[in-house]
């Protein structure tokens, strides 16, 4: 086994009253990758992040992720292993500020005794302030989230997430409804926070996958139907019939 494997799929199903969402898909992500997941709407690309995160129970395969089995854990139970999820919809506390938003997210309060004697010192306040600049938000630590704009509340739940420390982040469609110049900027953003970590991003956006993406993997009716580098994929016919050429 390579020991920078963060993430081994293996044999993952999931039947929805007898419809195969995720089809026998069998993926290995490395450490330091960014993983970029395409294909039609339908093709089971949310699916598998539900699976890994433990949204969804599997019908058939596993998980195993930095060596760990976590097939049907429970979604919290997963969090605390080192697997963070974003999910399409930006999902912040709107009348806390940027600042208090990332501090509920600090890794060190995860239990409820934790997060009953949880206490703002100078280490929390270094982490917030470094993870704000981070994801561009330095300036905006006293903001409601709610006078945010949809892209940086985009930041601000990557930001979150990379408060829980994650070794592994599965992101779907951060880019979504973000300006030109944002998408940039969370390109770069993802390129830093791959190191030391592996990002699964689902995107529809072929201009951001070529920007980020070290692998790419094409699913269509649940089965992987194309993998390797960008240009490798977009030059293959079978991906060109049935996703980029619409």
């Amino acid at each position: 086994m390579n020991r920078d494997l963060v993430l081994q799929v293996e044999g993952l199903s999931v039947a929805f009253d007898g419809f195969k969402a995720v089809d026998d898909l069998t993926l290995y992500v490395d450490e330091d990758e960014i993983r970029a997941v395409i294909g039609p709407n339908g093709a089971g690309k949310t699916t598998l992040l539900d699976l890994i995160s433990g949204k969804t129970r599997p019908t058939g395969g596993r998980v195993t992720f930095k060596g760990m089995e976590i097939t049907g854990r429970k979604e919290h139970e997963i969090v605390n292993t080192g697997v963070g999820r974003k999910f399409q919809t930006p999902s912040v506390y709107e009348s806390l500020t940027v600042f208090e938003n990332l501090e509920m997210a600090y890794a060190g309060a995860r239990t409820w005794l934790s997060a009953y004697l949880f206490k703002r010192t100078p280490a929390i306040v270094s982490r917030v302030e470094e993870v704000a600049k981070l994801v561009y938000l330095e300036d905006m630590l006293d903001e409601p989230a709610e006078n945010l704009s949809h892209g940086q509340k985009q930041w601000l739940e990557i930001g979150s997430l990379v408060m829980q420390e994650p070794k592994l982040m599965l992101l779907d469609e951060p880019v979504a409804g973000m300006s030109v110049n944002e998408r940039e900027r969370t390109a770069e953003l993802l390129q830093q926070l791959c190191k030391g970590r592996a990002v699964i991003v689902v995107e529809h956006d072929m201009q951001f996958v070529r920007r980020i993406a070290h692998q790419v993997t094409v699913m269509h009716q649940g089965k992987i139907l194309a993998e390797g580098k960008m240009d490798s994929v977009q030059n293959n016919q079978h991906v060109i019939d049935v996703y980029l050429g619409h």
